[in-house]
């Protein structure tokens, strides 16, 4: 098995190639299931994929940080509540899974609408990087920051902005109507905003715990992932029960109690598929949340890798399923992504280097003489 210890390259390559292969499948799940019943998919609409998905997700999550007993935490600054000890750093931690919730649906919600999505979803890439960027600027003005990014950083944000925004380019006319939908604003300003304050809170997280003190990226998920569950629960019951309690109707609603009340044929299918989306949550946070590195570092290469992996789902999708095969700009996309990745690989070397002389992170483990001779 490849030993990796916390915060080496090693371990960065780990969860990169993690994540990559849960989202090739996430990817690859979420265009069958929306596919057309005349080439032999289900036809879902995306509420109702997302109802089950969701659950798959989900209870993936929840399942293993309540199995493993994730949520234990060692609080580096607990408080007094009604006379018991308690990690202060729940005050924060729940809200970011409150985010969470917010993030799941809006992902899916964009789909559901009657309009393109496709500038909307590369808004919602760029809009990560260019958060992560922003993160790092305030906390270093804020002094919880006390490295700085590097110049091959920044190259690397502006290539991957552009590898996101070469689409827009590309785009005919009516391509920009979502501006002009009251529900598509709201969901991509929830999603833009619910990022914004989650990428704020793991890296205050990350820059508050102190020299010496451990970083228990485990504990910040299970907590996340335990208020993100509670949330997207009490969020589904109020949503099914609205016509009684609030007299709401409307497509959406009426396909999510739907999807409920007569589940379609393949709906444990769709459960299956959704765990993958709940091993993406895994590595996504542990990526986003990776030691010793910079928000603008953890957000590149989170979304860098998820676009590399849209990439390749299109392909695989197009090879198995007929589907439509990557377009001109998403290679475009593609190349600029591998330079901003190039430059990546720079900006790492230096920072290894940097935690290493701060003997902030470990060597990385050799074998003994034996085993390399075997």
């Amino acid at each position: 098995m490849w030993k990796t210890v916390e915060g080496s390259t090693g371990r960065l390559i780990q969860l990169c190639l993690g994540y990559f292969l849960f989202y090739v499948i996430t990817g690859v799940t979420v265009k069958y299931f929306l596919g057309s019943p005349e080439d032999g998919m289900p036809g879902m609409t995306g509420v109702e994929f997302l109802v089950y998905s969701t659950v798959g997700g989900t209870a993936v999550a929840l399942g293993v940080v309540l199995a493993l007993r994730w949520f234990r935490m060692t609080s580096v600054r607990p408080v007094k509540v009604l006379g018991k000890s308690v990690p202060s750093e729940f005050f924060y931690i729940i809200p970011s899974g409150v985010c969470t919730a917010v993030v799941i649906p809006t992902t899916t919600l964009m789909y559901t609408l009657p309009i393109s999505v496709m500038v909307a979803m590369v808004i919602m890439r760029g809009s990560v990087i260019v958060i992560s960027r922003g993160v790092d600027a305030l906390q270093i003005r804020q002094g919880l920051l006390d490295k700085k990014v590097y110049w091959e950083e920044n190259v690397a944000v502006l290539f991957a902005v552009g590898a996101v925004g070469v689409n827009v380019a590309f785009v005919g006319p009516g391509g920009f109507e979502f501006l002009e939908s009251v529900p598509a604003l709201i969901i991509l300003g929830s999603y833009i905003l619910a990022y914004s304050i989650r990428i704020y809170i793991m890296n205050y997280y990350k820059n508050t715990r102190g020299k010496g003190k451990k970083l228990n990226n485990k504990a910040f998920f299970a907590i996340e992932q335990i208020a993100a569950t509670t949330t997207l629960a009490v969020a589904a019951l109020l949503v099914f029960r609205s016509p009684m309690l609030f007299g709401a109707t409307g497509e959406v609603i009426e396909q999510f109690r739907g999807a409920v009340l007569h589940p379609l044929e393949t709906w444990q299918w769709a459960i299956v598929a959704g765990m993958a989306f709940g091993g993406v949550s895994f590595f996504s946070v542990f990526l986003f949340m990776f030691k010793g590195r910079t928000a603008t570092f953890a957000g590149l290469v989170n979304r860098l890798t998820s676009l590399v992996a849209g990439t390749t789902a299109t392909l695989i999708f197009w090879a198995v399923y007929g589907g439509g095969f990557p377009s001109s700009e998403q290679w475009v996309s593609l190349v600029l992504i591998f330079v901003a990745i190039g430059f990546l690989t720079r900006s790492e070397r230096k920072r290894v280097a940097e935690l290493r002389a701060a003997a902030e992170i470990e060597p990385t483990p050799v074998r003994a003489a034996g085993s390399a001779r075997r």
